[in-house]
């Protein structure tokens, strides 16, 4: 989507004549979009002027094509500034320039994680990635799925320009660890004007009149051959992805509807109930890989980045690729995706959707949001793994919208149960023992499944790594009942945690994903790193917001930690609807760790803060049959 283009000479004039501004915004007016904060019109006002500076007196053709804030497919990103033309040869080229306001003072490298910086973002320090990566993956982004780039051939030529990063820090970003993505995208900073001029001027020599930007801007949607070779060979190469029983049966649904709704135009929604370890991210990830097979622009959805960034990195193995970065995106979207733009879109944890979309309180509903965008959307839920005061995933919530956007409705149910040994009743009794509802399973579940309480933190915690040490994969998690401090966030030496003489971390933010980062198994995850992943042995620490008390499981909010959004409301909830409240943080509280305590797939280890929950839960283990341990 073109919002702003002219030609060379014609940004010039409307730099020149302060009219650049006015014609960005009457660009996203005419195509329907808010224009964005002051700070981001701001940041035009300041960035193109120095594009101007590398334009103006230039040897490159007053004709080459000039667009703006160009929307890049599959993404709600946009690129700040291409330039087309041709080159010596008459090749098609394009140049894409990411445009960046950082300044050195506030940026440093962080060198364990692959393509991430640190810098000032929305009024904090956060982590973001290298505007060199940011160029390379949009270049790449349009070449994987842009057919005119596919077929004409159209070159594209990233680049990212810093204009006000003092060039005697340029070893912060430009250093070896970058190299991968600076060698394909130069770096240019404060004073490289002339530089990045000369990089320009050697891929485009003859102007094309914007017409390479309007090709661009009309082509159609279609995964590139060699991503859907790079796909299925990571696919083939992972045997956890096999799929079995009921995983097939919904597999093969969800494919011929996606398919039947690509022919006929009709939308469809499929919904797919399944518990805890009944495979719905690997039933998720093959979908995703047969459409992308069958040529059909599909990504994966999720609310939780935890899951979406383990599975990307299981999914491509030892491989340091990046195609299918952009197949993983976060539920926040589609606010201003047009209907039917996707062929289809696969919603993983359905469960977690929300119904504002972005950070700023943006959007309506991402469950009506994803439905709009898609002729075909599958649904992945548990609905008792809400664990978030602003989840409202339900089945009934996803068939409203449908009916409300005219899409047939069909619903199947996962059975098949990887996670706990492949015990249905194990999930059943942790119902009953944490008074979330009355089961069969109440005396117990048949399978072989390693369930122990333990006295101390320090014995799970050694417990657990052991068990890493022998299995698979293994990790500690807790409740959120003690605070993530700021300051300590990316620090080991840090301890959140705080139990007598047990210290230790919550899940570091240098550690991501934290489920398989190396060193994480020192440290504590929680509901938001853990969710939607499994483990082969779990070890939970229940907090003090779930308590036993007169013969029952009792729940208490005030033990959550401040820095824990779950539950962000409560209190002013509490205040107008008390019972509704109460219910609510009974609710949240208990799925929450039938959520951690059904993350092992061979075993869960228990540590309660309270000492009349461990007596209680120490009585229900004590019942259990020696099969069901």
């Amino acid at each position: 989507m073109l919002v702003y283009e002219n030609t060379k000479s014609g940004f010039l004039n409307d730099v020149l004549h302060d009219q650049l501004v006015p014609e960005i915004k009457r660009g996203y007016e005419s195509k329907g979009f808010g224009i964005g904060s002051q700070s981001e019109v701001r940041s035009w006002k300041n960035s193109f002027q120095y594009m101007y500076k590398v334009l103006e007196g230039s040897a490159l053709p007053d004709d080459a094509g000039v667009a703006i804030e160009f929307k890049i497919p599959l993404t709600s990103r946009r690129i700040d500034f291409l330039l087309s033309g041709y080159d010596a040869d008459d090749d098609t080229n394009v140049a894409v320039v990411e445009l960046k306001q950082w300044e050195a003072a506030s940026t440093e490298p962080i060198r364990d994680r692959d393509g991430i910086v640190k810098t000032a973002l929305g009024g904090g320090i956060r982590e973001t990635t290298h505007p060199s990566y940011q160029a390379v993956s949009y270049a790449q982004l349009l070449k994987d799925f842009n057919t005119r780039v596919q077929e004409k051939p159209i070159n594209l030529y990233p680049a990212a320009y810093l204009h006000n990063f003092e060039p005697e820090y340029r070893e912060i970003l430009d250093n070896d660890v970058y190299l991968p993505y600076t060698e394909r995208a130069p770096l240019y900073l404060r004073g490289d004007a002339a530089r990045l001029r000369s990089f320009l001027e050697t891929h485009i020599h003859t102007g094309d009149d914007r017409e390479t930007l309007h090709e661009l801007s009309e082509g159609e949607l279609r995964p590139a051959k060699s991503l859907q070779d790079s796909l299925l060979a990571m696919l083939e190469e992972q045997d956890e992805f096999t799929l079995i029983d009921s995983q097939k049966v919904v597999y093969e649904k969800a494919v011929d509807l996606a398919l039947r709704s690509h022919r006929d135009g009709r939308k469809r929604v499929l919904i797919v109930d399944g518990g805890p370890g009944t495979g719905k991210t690997v039933v998720a990830i093959n979908i995703l890989a047969e459409l992308i097979q069958n040529d059909l622009v599909a990504q994966y959805v999720s609310k939780n980045r935890a899951p979406r960034e383990v599975y990307k990195e299981k999914l491509r193995g030892n491989k340091l690729v990046k195609e299918i970065d952009h197949l993983f995106t976060g539920a926040g979207s589609y606010v201003e995706t047009e209907s039917n733009a996707f062929p289809a879109l696969i919603a993983d944890e359905a469960h977690r959707l929300n119904e504002e979309s972005t950070f700023f309180g943006r959007g309506e509903n991402q469950i009506m949001e994803i439905i709009n965008a898609a002729k075909f959307s599958v649904f992945f839920i548990d609905e008792s793994q809400r664990v978030h005061i602003d989840d409202i995933g339900s089945k009934e919530e996803i068939r409203k919208h449908a009916r409300a956007l005219s899409a047939d409705v069909e619903e199947l149910e996962l059975e098949s149960q990887f996670r706990c040994n492949g015990s249905e009743g194990y999930v059943a009794w942790l119902d009953d023992v944490l008074g979330i509802q009355e089961t069969a399973n109440a005396d117990g579940f048949d399978l072989d499944y390693d369930l122990r309480l333990f006295e101390t933190p320090q014995a799970l915690h050694q417990a657990i790594e052991r068990r890493n040490e022998q299995t698979r994969l293994s990790r500690v998690v807790a409740g959120y009942c003690w605070e993530w401090e700021k300051e300590g966030r990316s620090d080991p030496d840090a301890y959140d945690i705080k139990i007598g003489e047990y210290e230790r971390s919550w899940n570091l933010d240098a550690s991501d994903p934290w489920a398989i980062a190396e060193g994480s198994i020192d440290q504590v995850g929680c509901i938001h790193t853990c969710q939607g992943l499994e483990f082969d042995y779990v070890g939970v620490i229940i907090g003090e917001d779930l308590k036993y008390r007169d013969g029952e499981i009792v729940v208490d909010h005030e033990a959550r930690a401040s820095t824990d959004r779950s539950l962000f409301g409560i209190k002013k909830m509490f205040d107008e609807q008390p019972e509704n409240a109460a219910a609510k943080a009974d609710e949240l509280i208990k799925n929450t760790y039938r959520t951690l305590m059904s993350r092992g797939m061979k075993g869960c280890y228990i540590y309660c803060c309270d000492e009349q929950l461990h007596e209680y839960l120490e009585q229900r283990v004590a019942t259990l049959s020696t099969e069901s341990r």
